[in-house]
Formats: structure tokens, C-alpha cells, sequence
């Protein structure tokens, strides 16, 4: 456990700037983006019941102060958007370099001196694409969110509405966060496939691994489908391209999985009478019921394997 831990840090120091100080950054550009747009009043307008108003333009009582903290309290979060999504880039691009850079740079010579195994060394680089920057993430996404909600909600106490006090009794001010957080399990099943590809190829290529990472899959997939069209070999293309090619490039974007049962999403949703953020809550647990997300964990745990094979034979580049 001590080693994982000093691993987990020497990730960090290595990719600091990438895996930290960029969502930092990108925040810190939201927040004076949204910011600014809230204290020249181009904020968003609510409307119920035809009865339409603007945050920072009128004193907002009664029933529609009641419907505007609902909204607030269950929607704040989605502020936060552009640095959630910013996390499939960074895991992305972080697993393409982990274990070809330090080949490139000669620095798995060191490395290999030590007294730590392969398969610890390759696990570290999963846990930290997988847990630590995601959390990362969503702590800084939660903290740009909160930034830009008490702002808003000063803008409107000096305009006579105060819904301090209304947000702080909202359950949904709470659970928002918390729900974004307790999904980072299901972030993580389907995030694996992706990650275990990206550390397989970065483990084996001695150059380009961004084309040979992207480029295989979907030249494959082309293939498939040329043949299928020309040759007439009755391949099926599409469930490649979706169960294959998807999985394995697109599986780190936050939400995805809602893409990749859509069919099954559909029919839960449906089925739900829910806000639509705690309706998209529960239908992403509902993903984990059908089997497509364990066989893509299986077979990007056998990826890893395969990464920490190629570990112990590669040498520098």
C-alpha cells in the first residue's frame, strides 16, 4: 500500500500541470466568463405559468422565487460542464504517454532499477487515470459550480431577493454534488476499456501512438464496412464501430455510457417521473444492470495485463 502510495505521487508530480493545474485553469476561465455575464445581466431567464423574469433585473417573491430555487438548487451543477468534459482530454491524452514517454525519455531504466514490479507501476497509472483525476475534476467543477451560484445569488440579494436561505433548506443543493460524486464508480466501469487500450498501445508503440490508438480502430471499422458494402461478406460494421470502436476511444467522456445504452436508458427514463438531472442520475446506475459494461471491464482488464506484459519486455525507444 505505502508503494502504490508513492507511485500515485510520482504520477502527480510528473503530470501536474496536465492532470491539476489545467482544470484549475479552465475553471478559473468559466467562473470570470460566467461571472461577468451575471454582473452585466446576461444571465439565464426562467419562466412558469407564462410569468417570465431575470436573475439581477427585478425582485423576484412568491411562487416564482419558489420555482426559481428549485431550478437553481437541482441545475447549479451544470456550470460545471466545460471542466467535466474537459476530463475525457486529459485522461485520454495522460494514458497515451504513460508508459511510452518514459521509454522515449529512457527514464524506465531508472525506473526498472527500482524494487517495484511492473504490474504495481501499471496499476498506479490506471488508479490515477481512472480515480484521482476524475476526483480531481469533479472537486474542481463542484468549487466552480458553488463560485458561481453564490454570485448569482449575491447579484440578486442586492436586488431585494434573497435565496440564501431557501437554497441552504433544498435538499437538491446537497445531493447535486454528491450524486456527482457517487458516480464515479460507474465513470470508472466504463471508462476501462479506454484506458486499458490507450495504456496497451502506449506500452507497445514505438511511435505515433496517437495514430496507432486512434487509426487502428477506426481504419478497422472502415474496412468493415467497405467490405461489407463492396464484397458483400455480410459483416456487421455498425455493432463493431458501436460495441469495439466506441468502447475502446470514447469510454473516458463523463456520460457516455447513456450513449452506449441508449436503448436501455430510454426505456428507464420512461418509466421515471423524475427531474431530468435525477432521472439521468439513477438511468446511469441502470446502465451497470446489462452485461456490456462488464465485458468491456473484463476486456480492458485484460488490456492491462497485456500493458504490463509489454512492460517487462520493452526497452527504451
Amino acid at each position: 500500500m505505502n508503494t502504490m502510495k508513492w507511485l500515485l505521487k510520482r504520477e502527480m508530480w510528473e503530470n501536474k500541470g496536465m492532470l491539476l493545474w489545467t482544470p484549475v485553469v479552465v475553471a478559473a476561465a468559466v467562473a470570470i466568463l460566467a461571472i461577468t455575464s451575471i454582473l452585466l445581466g446576461k444571465d439565464a431567464s426562467f419562466a412558469e405559468a407564462q410569468e417570465a423574469f431575470s436573475i439581477g433585473t427585478i425582485t423576484i417573491e412568491g411562487k416564482a422565487r419558489t420555482v426559481m430555487i428549485e431550478t437553481i438548487a437541482q441545475g447549479y451543477i451544470m456550470a460545471a460542464l466545460p471542466v467535466l468534459a474537459l476530463l475525457s482530454l486529459l485522461v485520454f491524452f495522460y494514458c497515451l504517454g504513460a508508459l511510452h514517454d518514459e521509454r522515449r525519455d529512457r527514464s524506465l531504466l531508472f525506473w526498472k532499477s527500482l524494487p517495484v514490479s511492473d504490474t504495481a507501476t501499471v496499476a498506479s497509472k490506471a488508479i490515477l487515470a481512472l480515480v484521482v483525476a476524475p476526483l480531481i475534476t469533479i472537486l474542481v467543477a463542484i468549487v466552480l459550480a458553488l463560485a458561481i451560484l453564490v454570485t448569482g445569488c449575491v447579484l440578486l440579494l442586492s436586488h431585494g431577493t434573497n435565496l440564501f436561505g431557501g437554497l441552504l433548506l433544498s435538499p437538491d443543493l446537497y445531493l447535486s454534488p454528491l450524486r456527482l460524486l457517487s458516480l464515479l464508480p460507474v465513470y470508472i466501469l466504463w471508462a476501462l476499456p479506454t484506458v486499458g487500450w490507450l495504456l496497451m498501445v502506449s506500452s507497445m508503440a514505438r511511435s505515433k501512438v496517437f495514430l496507432w490508438a486512434v487509426g487502428t480502430p477506426v481504419i478497422t471499422s472502415l474496412l468493415l464496412l467497405w467490405a461489407d458494402r463492396m464484397l458483400h461478406l455480410g459483416l456487421d460494421a455498425g455493432w463493431f464501430t458501436a460495441n469495439v470502436t466506441n468502447r475502446i476511444l470514447l469510454g473516458v467522456i463523463p456520460g457516455s455510457w447513456m450513449g452506449f445504452e441508449a436503448h436501455n436508458v430510454q426505456q428507464h427514463l420512461s418509466a421515471q417521473h423524475l427531474p431530468p438531472l435525477e432521472s439521468a442520475y439513477y438511468a446511469s446506475w441502470h446502465t451497470l444492470t446489462g452485461a456490456s459494461v462488464w465485458l468491456g471491464a473484463v476486456a480492458g482488464l485484460i488490456m492491462l495485463a497485456i500493458a504490463v506484459r509489454m512492460r517487462q519486455r520493452r526497452e527504451e525507444v
